[in-house]
Formats: C-alpha cells, structure tokens, sequence
C-alpha cells in the first residue's frame, strides 16, 4: 500500500496491483497532493495505486478519475484495465470501448485477462456486433482464446447477439465449462427463440444455481409455454423473485389472471415489477377495475409507482368512462414531481381524450414544453374523434411548421378528422400528402379512412372504387363503412353489393343483416324485411343487448336495455315519463326504423326506444348530477338514430352537455346539437 513516510516522500511496496480501500473520501486527493509535492506522481507504480484509490472513493467522478488518468506519462496494464472496467461498471460502455481502442493505439502494452472480459461485456451490452468480432479476432491471434474466463465473457457476449451459433461453437470449444458459460448459453437460445434447446441445456447441467432456474422459468413463461414453466418453478430449490415475477407475467400473458393472482397473494416478498406485472396483465386481460383497485392496494402498501405503473394504470380508465380517476392519476403525477413530458403525456392526453374531457387533453398537450410526435398525435387524433376537425388540423399545420415530421398514424388521425366534419377533398389531399410528399405506405386502416370520408359524404360509387382498387383485401369494417353508407342514402344496389361481401367474410355479423333489413324497411321492400327475419331466426342470430355506464361519486352504474335492477328505478322511470312529456311537447316524433326485427307493434317500438340503455344513464344523470356538470356516458353499442335526434333534444330541453361515447366516436351534444355528422 502507499505509505507517506516522515520525510513527506511516497514509499511502494512490490505489489503491483493493490486495491487499497481509503479510510476516508479525502484520502485520494491527499495522497494525490504529496505525489505531485514529492515528484513522485509518474513513478508507475505510485500513479497505478492512485487511480485505483480515486476509482473506489464514492466521492470523485469518473470524470475526474479520467482527468487525473490523463496528466500519467506511461500509464500501466493495471491503470488501463482500472479506467476501462471503471467504464463498464458505471454504464458507459462507449466510454470503455473507446479507452480500449486508445489503450491499443498509444501504448506498447497488450491487453490481458482483466482487460478482455471488460471489453467484451460492453461489446455485449452495445450489441457492438463487428467491434465483438474484431475482438474476439485479437484474442484469438494473441493466445487468449482457451482462457475459461474470456471464454465464458465470449459466449455471453454471442448469446446477447443472437448469435447463437458462434456461441456454441465458442462453448463447445471450452474445456471447463463453468456456470456462467451454461447460462448465458441457456439464456442465448431463450433470447434468439430457441426454448426448447434452452430446457434441452437445462436439463444437461450437472450443476444449476438461481440464475441457471430463473433463466429457464422467464424463457418458458415468456414463449408462452407456462405449464411448463411452472413444473420448473415448483422444483425450483430457492425460487428467486424474478422467478416469481416471471410467473406472474407468463400467467398474465396466456389470460390465466386467476393463477397469477394466486401467486401474487402467496408472495412473502414483492418488488414494484411485481406490482407492474399484475396492474400491466390485468389491463391487458380486460379487467380494469382490478387493475385500479391494486394501483390503489400499491399506494397503500408504501410500494413508489413508476412512469410503468402510471401508463398501465391511466390505460385502464377510459374503459371504464372515470374521469374522477383519470383526475385523481394526474393529480398524484404533479404532486409526485412526474415528468410528462414523454410517454406519460401521451397516455394522460389519450386517457383525458377517452373519457370525453378533451378540454382536459388539450390542457396536458399545452404544458408539454417540448412536444413529441406521440403528443402531437394523441391529441390531434382525440380531436378528430370528438369531432373537433378544424381544431385539429390546425394543429396538424402547427407541428409541420416546427419541422416534426408525421408518422402514419397521425395521419389516421386526420383523415378521421376530415371524415367527421365531412371535408372529402381535404381528405384526399391529406391522403395524397402521406404518400407522396412523406412516402408513406397506406395501410388498410388509411384506406378505411379514405372510404368512410367517401361514404358519409354520399359518393357511395367513388368509395366503391377506392375499395375495388386497394392493394390489400378489404376487411369487415371497409365493407360495412360502405353498407352503413348504402343504408343512410337508400342505394339498395351497393348496400346488397357490400353485404355480400361482409358475410362472405362474417356469415354471423347480425350488424350487417340489420343494416340490410333497415335499408329494406326505408325503401319499403317488406318481402326481404321478411326473409332477413327468417335468416336471423334460423342461424339463431340475436344483437348483443344495449349497454351504458355513467360515473357517479365512486361508482360507476350500468344499465342495460329495459334495465329494472337499479336501487333507483322508479326515480328514474318517473323521470323517462318527464322526458316523454317533454319530448311530445317539442314535436318529437319517434324514428322506429331502427328497432329489432321482432318487435311488431308502434306502441312496443316506442316502449323499446325509450327504455335504451343510454336514456336510463341520462335519467340517471339528470336525477343525480348537479346542475351545470356535464353528463358523461360510455355505451357498448352504436347510438341508434332516435336516441340520437332525442339526446340533442334533452340537451337543450335541460341546458346540459351530455357526452356519449359509442362503439364508433364520440358524441357531444350542446344546445340541441351534436359535433357528428353521422346521422340524417
């Protein structure tokens, strides 16, 4: 070790690699100082000690262990490998290949096996593919490449990769295999897709430790093959956290959500992966009120949500129309000290835009400082679907001028935009624009586009050739775009066109026979009225009945068709007769066009009609919400054309803003009017 002796100069001793561990963080500088003082700072022995000193006092940066590098003559073989595992230890792995290729060029040394392994573990983590090779090369032309140690560093280095094939050649070729090299192996032929030669490894390893049994639970769980992950983890000596989050994940992701709560609820010990994991699975799965009521159980338990937590959390919300939630999310974001300027921003415009706020996401887009693609297309696209056209590509013409340039989705966005506010020869241009001034190749979903805004302008035979001419196979929802179209406009000859289509490709869509049956009933063709009834009857086709939800206190309440089950029926049946009576007194005569097949008589048509589920949520809101608070309903179905007609009426009969999204976009209606123009 470095001994300052009584006549103030600095004394070696014979061991070249010493890693003396400073009593104190000042030591280093102190030592540094009496070196400089003494001239004794480039003896090779004294400055290689120094380095060392300064690497492992938590007080210097790496910086200035770098600066201090810098002023040595002739470093050592031990000064170099310092400076460059000090690199890979501290994440700067450029920095590490970078000194090696300095080491390589301005000194005379060669490297050896301390400095090898370094190297290629930040080859590996760069995936620094021909920089590995090249090394790999050296080691082999300067007699290291029989050493266990590089070997071992080698075969994780190919496996990182996917190299697969020059990582078991390098294996193969060892003649002591230790337990990194199998399981860095194990874990190649995981990464690269290859899980059954993984457990194939497995299962040869006369030795295993945790990792050898963790790599293997993650990579089957992973590939989708739980039942078998789970035979590993059950053997599993000590089963690692990891392991128990794999699981958790791999239930997750094949839907078993039971299993992995199982699982969750016998963890003695849990991380915030953990938590992750089931919060992320659970939204995937569909079950969004678990998903927050365990973000909730998160909070609770003292566990800190990260940007993770936060994204799957808000992603559950609009599925279940709470904006009170949404709020409450945000509001923990900006006490917390979260940063939205990434993909959290995204997800609180989308999560504001869903939930029918979009007065909320533009707030969130405007507190961006530097906005990204992915704000500029949340909002534009939230815009679009809440019928804000102008608005939006206001917005569009905004960020083409600070020099973003758009990606194919927000074009999606714009041409919904245009398809909402009608604009047809803003659509096509906006269409022409993407693919040729930014070279974008349309996808079905621009071509659905392109044909809605065709069809609910009522060029019902241009749309006809834009689907006739695309490159791809048109889908259901293209055909039904042109069907719904064909219904709207009474063109019975394209609307029979489309419907073939459609069930040649869904022979049990009961939308498209509905949609034909109306298109009959308009043109007073009853005979095939008639013959799509016996159809549905004998393919035993029923609709999925009406559903909504509406948001109150901390609670959301559902109702469906002819719903009774509500604690509050009567209030709300007494408050449907109110709005019966309102509605006659303005004129309102009921559009039965729409009503199920088996319903016959005027009077049990208007009975059905006033009984849908959307009508009981604004009963409900009416009754309960304040005056002034916007009614916000989320239904399972399109809004048929007489709820449609009487929603715009209640809105000015009772000054409300009421807000409805269906299974197409969203419906805002003020003043006895709606921002759609979806319906005639």
């Amino acid at each position: 070790m470095l001994q300052v002796v009584a006549s103030g100069s600095l004394q070696s001793s014979s061991n070249p690699y010493p890693f003396q561990i400073c009593r104190n963080p000042i030591e280093p500088a102190q030592l540094h100082a009496v070196s400089l003082k003494t001239a004794t700072f480039h003896d090779p022995l004294i400055s290689s000690r120094l380095i060392s000193l300064y690497v492992h006092s938590k007080s210097n940066s790496l910086d200035h262990v770098r600066s201090v590098f810098n002023q040595i003559n002739k470093p050592t073989l031990h000064s170099w490998n310092t400076l460059i595992k000090s690199y890979v230890e501290n994440q700067r792995s450029q920095e590490s290949l970078l000194a090696f290729l300095e080491f390589m060029s301005r000194s005379s040394l060669m490297p050896d096996v301390f400095t090898l392994p370094c190297v290629i573990k930040a080859c590996g983590r760069l995936m620094a593919t021909k920089e590995g090779e090249q090394i790999h090369g050296l080691i082999l032309k300067i007699g290291f490449g029989t050493d266990v140690f590089i070997q071992s560093s080698l075969v994780s280095m190919y496996s990182k990769f996917k190299d697969i094939n020059s990582a078991r050649k390098v294996f193969d070729g060892m003649t002591e295999k230790d337990l990194v090299s199998w399981n860095s192996l194990m874990d190649g032929y995981v990464k690269s897709g290859n899980v059954e030669l993984a457990k194939d490894l497995f299962d040869e390893m006369a030795e295993r430790d945790v990792v050898s049994w963790t790599v293997m639970v993650d990579g089957l769980s992973k590939h989708g093959k739980v039942d078998d992950a789970r035979k590993v983890f059950d053997e599993m000596p000590s089963r690692t956290l990891p392991s128990w989050n794999a699981m958790i994940n791999g239930y997750m992701k094949a839907g078993d959500f039971l299993s992995a709560h199982i699982l969750f609820d016998q963890m003695e010990e849990k991380d915030i992966i953990t938590w992750n994991s089931m919060i992320s699975g659970y939204e995937c799965n569909g079950r969004f009120s678990e998903a927050l009521k365990l973000f909730t159980q998160l909070l609770n338990s003292g566990y800190v949500p990260t940007h993770s937590t936060l994204v799957s959390t808000l992603s559950t919300i609009p599925y279940l129309a709470l904006l009170t939630k949404g709020k409450w999310v945000h509001s923990y974001i900006i006490k917390n000290g979260h940063k939205i300027d990434g993909i959290l921003g995204t997800s609180l415009i989308e999560t504001y835009c869903k939930c029918g706020s979009i007065e909320s996401a533009l707030k969130v887009f405007k507190s961006i400082p530097k906005k990204k693609l992915a704000h500029w297309t949340a909002i534009i696209v939230g815009l679009g679907t809440h019928g804000q056209a102008n608005h939006a590509l206001e917005l569009f013409q905004e960020m083409l001028k600070v020099n973003i340039i758009p990606n194919a989705i927000i074009f999606i966005g714009v041409l919904n935009a245009c398809n909402h506010t009608g604009l047809v020869k803003d659509g096509q241009r906006f269409f022409d624009m993407m693919v040729n001034d930014y070279k974008l190749e349309p996808t079905i979903e621009h071509y659905g586009c392109l044909v809605d805004i065709y069809c609910r302008a009522g060029h019902l035979e241009e749309a006809k050739k834009i689907i006739e001419s695309m490159p791809m196979k048109p889908n259901k929802i293209i055909w039904m775009s042109l069907l719904s179209a064909s219904r709207i406009y009474k063109n019975v000859e394209i609307g029979e066109y489309a419907g073939y289509h459609v069930t040649k490709i869904d022979p049990k869509s009961i939308e498209s026979y509905l949609l034909l049956s109306n298109m009959y009933a308009a043109t007073s063709n009853w005979d095939k009225v008639s013959n799509i009834r016996e159809t549905l009857n004998k393919m035993g086709l029923r609709k999925d009945p009406g559903c909504s939800f509406i948001e109150f206190g901390d609670s959301v309440h559902e109702f469906i068709v002819g719903d009774r089950s509500h604690p509050q029926c009567k209030e709300i049946y007494r408050k449907l007769s109110e709005i019966r009576e309102r509605l006659k007194c303005l004129g309102h005569v009921p559009d039965k066009s729409q009503v199920l097949l088996h319903i016959e008589g005027d009077n049990e048509k208007e009975v059905e009609l006033e009984s849908h589920s959307e009508r009981l949520a604004i009963a409900f809101g009416l009754i309960n919400y304040k005056d002034g608070i916007p009614i916000r309903i989320v239904k399972n179905l399109r809004v048929c054309n007489d709820c449609h007609s009487v929603t715009k009426l209640l809105s000015k009969i009772y000054d409300r803003e009421i807000i409805v999204r269906d299974n197409s976009r969203y419906h805002h209606f003020k003043n006895g009017s709606c921002s759609c123009m979806d319906y005639w």
